[in-house]
């Protein structure tokens, strides 16, 4: 198989098979646009993933390289987190850090089967926990500026805000 190599923002180049690189989108497309084969010894540039993210992206892709792809018609598509197989399930076994800049990742290089189980993965983190227990667990901050700037000029005008605004935009 003939094979391409990655650079991922820190300058690390990783030499991959072609098949499992085009699992991805963004490289693909990257390929088609900039008219790249597998003679090139050029390596794609990938400026928003580091070398520690990359790799783990490429095992991903390597274990998932004979998935059947994803359907498109994502509307009726049933919305499930409890469909994540048990090498996924130990995959995603890291920090939080690592398991939102593997979202990032996936997002930016358009691997939807990645995505998805990534994203997934910190639902069922968060699924039947209260706003607090996620605040404790997570990076989160307590209250936004936005939230402080709406609280304090509700406090300064005297104005009284509509139930509905009220608890649609959780002021």
């Amino acid at each position: 198989m003939p094979n391409i190599k990655l650079q991922s923002s820190d300058g690390d180049i990783f030499d991959v098979d072609i098949n499992i690189a085009k699992q991805s989108g963004t490289i693909s497309t990257m390929l088609e646009d900039l008219g790249m084969d597998e003679e090139d010894d050029d390596p794609v540039p990938l400026p928003n993933v580091s070398a520690m993210i990359l790799k783990k992206v490429i095992t991903w892709c390597k274990h998932h390289k004979d998935d059947p792809p994803k359907p498109e018609d994502e509307e009726n598509m049933e919305k499930r987190t409890d469909d994540i197989d048990s090498w996924d399930q130990d995959f995603l076994k890291v920090d939080q850090g690592t398991l939102f800049e593997l979202i990032l990742a996936a997002n930016y290089l358009d691997i939807k089967g990645l995505l998805d189980v990534t994203c997934k993965t910190v639902a069922n983190m968060i699924k039947g926990k209260k706003a607090e227990e996620i605040r404790k667990t997570s990076t989160l901050k307590t209250t936004s500026p936005l939230r402080k700037k709406n609280r304090s000029a509700r406090r300064t005008s005297g104005a009284k805000i509509p139930k509905l605004v009220h608890s649609t935009f959780k002021f």
